[in-house]
Order: structure tokens, then sequence, then C-alpha cells
């Protein structure tokens, strides 16, 4: 069976879009309704890590290969053998991002970075195909 690979990057367009769309709309605030100072640069801070994102811009992925499940994000990877998966649980969270975890054997789970796993949909075809298990748990708060 062929490797399945998913890389992403974090300088892309719809981060881009997003804190350009956040910014307009703070210095829409300001001049517009006199919003506070204070609370539009609070505002402004919660996109300091999107803008790291696309200053960075750190290459993040997945590859599911013959021997195994392996994913980078940054300076952090990881690696999993076949025959170590039990199943792959996939959680959808409130704020509808779906985190995916891999559930060992032994009962112990690793979670997969966000900014690593692909789309869910696809990535639970390309699971299933490769004959693993995969459990879709809808809006849980813990898992």
């Amino acid at each position: 069976m062929t490797p399945y690979t998913f890389e992403t990057s974090g300088r892309n367009r719809k981060t881009l879009v997003a804190v350009i769309g956040v910014w307009l709309a703070i210095i829409a605030a300001v001049v517009l309704i006199d919003a506070s100072l204070w609370l539009a640069g609070l505002i402004g801070l919660c996109t300091v890590p999107a803008l790291y994102d696309l200053i960075a811009g750190r290459r993040s992925g997945v590859r599911l290969g013959p021997d195994g499940l392996s994913w980078f994000a940054g300076t952090r990877s990881g690696e999993i053998a076949w025959d170590k998966i039990s199943h792959m649980r996939l959680d959808t969270r409130l704020d509808f991002s779906v985190r995916a975890c891999a559930v060992l054997v032994s009962g112990r789970k690793v979670r997969l970075p966000l900014e690593s796993t692909p789309d869910p949909d696809t990535f639970e075809q390309v699971l299933t195909a490769r004959g693993i298990k995969v459990e879709r748990h809808h809006f849980s708060l813990l898992g």
C-alpha cells in the first residue's frame, strides 16, 4: 500500500485572512464606535500566536507508511508502529476542531498535535482503508 502523507505550513492564506480580519475589526471598533484602546489591544494580543505562525512558517504533518504512523509539528515529532495501535480516536471539540489520538494496545493514548492532523473525513477514510479501526466522538470535553 502506498504511503499517505499530509503536510501543511503555518504560513497559509487562511491564517493571513483571519489575522487581517481581526485587525480590521479592531481598527473599525476603535474608529467607528470609540472602543477602548486597552480592550482593543487585549483582543489584538490574541492574534500573536497566529502572527508567529505566519512569520515562522513552521511545517507540520503526518505520514502513514508501511511500518506505522509518524507525525511532526515544529520541533515535536513522534512515531508509532501499526502493531502497537489498537485504534484511532477522532474527537470533535466544542470549537469544531478535531483532535486525533492513537489508542495503544496497552490502553495509553498518544495525541497527535492539532496542527499536524489532516482533514478528519480524509484521515478516517485513509485509516479505514489501511484496516485501522477509527472511533469518532463528537463534542466530547474529555478524551
